[in-house]
């Protein structure tokens, strides 16, 4: 198992509650209320990666772990999917897109690392 005592002290955790936040008050917006199916959906692929992260690591053992992770990576690649849309529908603007894309982009590449550490 990696060194953390907890899942709360693990980078892509921490970063994944954060980018949460955001997609939740993102998905506030008139636009996305009037769309509740996307506005859950993405909500729903965003609280999956760091609740599969929490999950893997509570299963103590690396195995399960990595698994979790990567059922983690795939929903940020699904909150990058749907951040696509969102913006092609005007949902979102230019901004708010590219910051979420990088924010996702960036927890899925801790998720990578953590992986190929977890690996060896």
């Amino acid at each position: 198992m990696a060194k953390f005592s907890s899942f709360e002290e693990i980078n892509s955790w921490q970063k994944a509650r954060v980018f949460n936040k955001r997609i939740y008050e993102v998905t506030e917006t008139r636009a996305f209320k009037n769309d509740f199916d996307l506005a859950r959906q993405i909500r729903r692929a965003s609280v999956s990666v760091s609740s599969n992260i929490a999950e893997g690591f509570e299963r103590n053992t690396d195995k399960e772990f990595i698994h979790f992770l990567y059922v983690a990576k795939g929903s940020a690649g699904e909150v990058r999917s749907q951040l696509y849309l969102a913006f092609d529908l005007e949902y979102i603007d230019r901004q708010v897109f590219t910051e979420l894309l990088v924010e996702i982009g960036e927890i899925s590449k801790l998720l990578s690392g953590f992986i190929k550490y977890l690996n060896k």
